[in-house]
């Protein structure tokens, strides 16, 4: 039998799950003491079925279950020696804290992050903070916004993110209801001094502004459509800022005199697209860039959508394992994990492929005895020899 010259004597999951340092997985465990009560199905097993779930795009328990006994032969290279009945898996996704699955992505973001120096977060960094929802039931976590006609109302979870630029993974994250304002999220931020902060009009919060002046972070974000706000200079525009789009660039003081708030003093910058025409109002405390240099700052917040996006397409969470907030919180952070592990590949290939480009190769060929790294790095070379006789058709010849 001819074998491709990217055959490798591990499936492609094992080689996925090789990238998982278990010593820090077991530093988690042990932290959090996730292993109590549990004789074997452990944190390891859990983890591993749950990042089955996510390459092989499992939809319920039955099929998490029965496929990894099936592939039984194939998944002893990954330590696994017990496989869960349903009843035992869902249990676990109900009373198994969710955190130590937290610890763990941050462990290997930060494990990872050491190998790769250029991926570490810099004192000038810059920071887009954003957040998205995953529709649910009511009952599991509340919604956010009105009813519908029928007075039904969809309930949600919101995933908090904060991403440096630099990379493609979410540096800071939190869960929460959907029905929670974006701003709580400033409050689990943590970003070192001379670092720069991107964000929507959502996040406003003069207290907060004001604290960032004083941590010396610089923050850009869109002038909130009710916020008031007096010029107290203005600036004059030139005719090259002009052309990049730029029509107002003014000094101001955003609360009202008459409330008892903070009164913040910041920028405000008006842009028009060339191209579009529309019309962007923004407000920062940078009072030395240019107008046109702080509109393009903001650009980059289009970054964090693009994950969002990636996250959404390319892992199953449009189906869930668990009907309770623990359940679908460990789902979500073993989803950040698979997708970081992906991340980790790409880092280390030189040739460009597109994330679902990789995620598609993976799930096609999971259980293979595929050499990823060699095949992604040189695909082309992916050619069987074979000799003329297994070439030619051997038919029957017609009497």
């Amino acid at each position: 039998m001819n074998k491709s010259i990217h055959f490798t004597g591990q499936p492609t999951f094992t080689q996925l799950i090789k990238l998982l340092p278990k010593n820090l997985v077991v530093e988690c465990v042990q932290r959090t003491n996730s292993d109590y009560y549990y004789k074997k199905f452990n944190t390891w097993h859990h983890l591993v079925s749950m990042l089955f779930t996510c390459y092989g795009h499992c939809h319920s328990l039955r099929e998490v279950v029965t496929g990894m006994r099936a592939l039984e032969g194939r998944l002893s290279s990954c330590d696994i020696k017990f496989f869960p009945a349903r009843s035992t898996f869902a249990e676990a996704n109900a009373k198994r804290d969710s955190v130590v699955f937290e610890q763990i992505y941050f462990a290997l973001k930060s494990y990872w992050d050491g190998l790769y120096p250029d991926s570490q977060p810099q004192k000038k960094s810059i920071y887009v903070i954003d957040s998205t929802t995953i529709k649910l039931f009511q009952a599991i976590f509340k919604g956010a916004g009105p009813s519908k006609e029928n007075g039904k109302r969809k309930g949600g979870l919101k995933v908090h993110m904060a991403v440096q630029t630099s990379q493609c993974i979410p540096s800071i994250i939190h869960l929460s209801q959907a029905a929670s304002t974006d701003k709580t999220f400033s409050k689990y931020l943590n970003l070192p001094s001379g670092s720069t902060l991107i964000m929507d009009g959502g996040y406003r919060n003069y207290h907060q502004y004001n604290s960032w002046t004083n941590e010396k972070i610089r923050w850009v974000t869109k002038l909130h459509p009710y916020t008031y706000h007096e010029v107290y200079k203005i600036n004059k525009v030139s005719n090259r800022e002009k052309k990049a789009g730029v029509t107002k660039d003014e000094f101001v003081i955003l609360g009202a005199p008459v409330k008892r708030i903070p009164k913040v003093k910041c920028r405000l910058i008006k842009f028009t697209c060339p191209n579009t025409k529309r019309s962007f109002e923004f407000i920062t405390n940078d009072f030395k860039s240019t107008p046109s240099y702080i509109s393009s700052l903001y650009k980059k917040r289009w970054s964090i959508e693009l994950l969002f996006k990636r996250l959404k397409q390319n892992m199953p969470l449009q189906y869930f394992l668990g009907d309770n907030q623990n359940a679908i919180k460990i789902q979500v952070w073993c989803a950040l994990i698979a997708d970081l592990l992906i991340q980790v590949i790409k880092k280390q290939i030189k040739k460009k492929w597109s994330f679902s480009n990789i995620v598609s190769l993976i799930r096609l060929h999971l259980f293979n005895y595929l050499n990823l790294f060699s095949f992604l790095e040189n695909p082309e070379k992916s050619v069987i020899q074979t000799t003329s006789e297994d070439i030619q058709l051997k038919l029957p010849l017609s009497g």
